[in-house]
């Protein structure tokens, strides 16, 4: 049984890989799949559904945008070969349909194209999960701000802390600096779809 259900604070600080809520006089850091979709929302309060993993050497809180995408992080996480860091790569995506659908249909070739997930992970993900997944996305809302070269390096860091190679974050820089984009949110978005070309 999980710890925390959710946490709800002022969103003080948006990092590549993680948030930071204030709550009550404590600064609660969340790792999170995608951290720059709460741009629009810094310095405003939130409610973001946490979960509590525990190892040997480290006790870790997960944030998520709604309770459906906490739930797929943890059906995730039953699948042998996946751990929290990979689920919060495939999450990242945003895509979650077309990961269930992936999944359903059997695509190995689609998943193995996350960071961190296999041949051998790609089929026990089809094998534990095809008919399994109940989920619908929720369209995610996007900030808009000035356009930076800030915006650039932010999703660029972001891809490398996913697990990402710097030969495939070298692969979608260029195309990101001309692509016109209006935020790190949109430039990971954008990042994730050039990546699974």
């Amino acid at each position: 049984m999980t710890m925390y259900e959710f946490i709800q604070g002022e969103l003080v600080q948006i990092q590549p890989l993680h948030l930071v809520i204030s709550a009550n006089g404590v600064g609660y850091r969340l790792l999170c799949a995608n951290p720059y979709r709460w741009q629009g929302e810094l310095h405003q309060q939130v409610l973001c559904p946490v979960e509590l993993v525990v190892r040997e050497d480290a006790m870790t809180l997960y944030g998520f945008r709604d309770q459906q995408e906490k739930q797929l992080f943890n059906t995730l996480l039953k699948v042998s070969g996946i751990g929290p860091k990979s689920a919060l790569s495939i999450l990242a995506l945003d895509d979650h349909v077309g990961l269930i659908q992936a999944i359903d249909s059997g695509d190995s070739t689609y998943l193995t194209k996350f960071p961190g997930v296999g041949k051998k992970t790609a089929q026990q993900m089809i094998l534990d999960l095809s008919g399994n997944l109940d989920f619908q996305a929720h369209a995610q809302t996007q900030a808009s701000a000035p356009v930076s070269q800030q915006h650039l390096e932010e999703a660029l860091e972001a891809l490398a802390g996913l697990g990402y190679s710097a030969k495939e974050i070298k692969k979608v820089e260029k195309p990101l600096q001309e692509a016109g984009l209006n935020s790190t949110q949109e430039m990971l978005s954008a990042a994730f779809k050039l990546l699974r070309k």
